[in-house]
């Protein structure tokens, strides 16, 4: 079984060589992966570059973001939602990309001096230990990151910890639903990387709820397609024998919270 620093480790390997093109493009990529990233084209202030095909979800679509508000984006890759938020928050707004692979966070730097953009920063960081003032932020965005990250109630402690009173979060996530085995998950995780890590839904969001979140609600949701073969060995009991509502499924799900007094 995988330790977290070895989860991490993997993570910074694989992304760093994401980010000097040494890899394809995709959610936590090898050959024969599914990309499970949604479109962004059609957004104001995508920038291709900087899209890796990293993520699972729209972020940005659920936070209702300002002009004027300071926004956190945590593991914020090559900038995509980063960019996208910047256009949100306007001339007087502040853009805070953190993430814990030092290549990607350089690629980041070098899209925005490339772009002239002067109030989005990337900084180096781990999302269990942010390093970002408390109360910083008006909002924390965060796209198909948290699921790696091995200590999920420190992360959401530290989210919590970055917002001002009143503050909001929209993460995209992948999570688990249904029962698996270890066996099935690491079948799916061959398939999707992005389950590694991932949590079961349920659980899940009572952890977001247990950092002092409140109105804790999923905005979107959508399943990620596994093959059937993937899956064989997925659930604890056979698919012909177990109940369809407990069927071993990968989900993408947006999830929306705030702090409040």
């Amino acid at each position: 079984m995988r330790t977290p620093e070895d989860l991490k480790r993997a993570v910074r390997e694989k992304y760093g060589a994401l980010a000097v093109g040494d890899g394809a493009v995709g959610c936590c990529p090898s050959e024969g992966v599914s990309n499970i990233s949604e479109d962004y084209s059609a957004l104001a202030g995508y920038v291709p570059d900087a899209d890796l095909g990293l993520g699972c979800g729209i972020p940005v679509e659920f936070a209702r973001i300002n002009e004027g508000e300071t926004v956190v984006d945590l593991g914020s890759g090559a900038g995509n939602d980063a960019f996208v938020a910047r256009t949100l928050v306007g001339a007087t707004g502040r853009v805070i990309g953190v993430d814990m692979t030092e290549a990607m966070v350089e690629k980041a730097r070098e899209n925005a001096r490339r772009l002239g953009f002067e109030n989005v920063e990337f900084v180096v960081g781990e999302i269990e230990d942010l390093p970002i003032d408390s109360g910083a932020a008006d909002i924390v965005i965060s796209n198909c990151v948290l699921n790696l990250v091995p200590d999920k109630a420190r992360a959401f402690a530290e989210v919590f910890r970055v917002l001002r009173w009143g503050g909001r979060f929209s993460i995209s996530d992948v999570v688990t639903a249904g029962a698996w085995d270890e066996a099935g998950k690491r079948a799916a995780e061959e398939y999707v990387g992005c389950v590694a890590g991932a949590s079961d839904k349920d659980d899940y969001l009572t952890t977001v709820r247990a950092a002092g979140f409140v109105n804790v609600a999923v905005a979107k949701e959508r399943r990620i397609d596994i093959p059937e073969g993937v899956l064989s060995q997925a659930a604890t009991t056979a698919s012909s024998e177990r109940a369809d509502n407990n069927a071993a499924v990968v989900l993408s799900v947006t999830v929306c919270g705030e702090k409040l007094r």
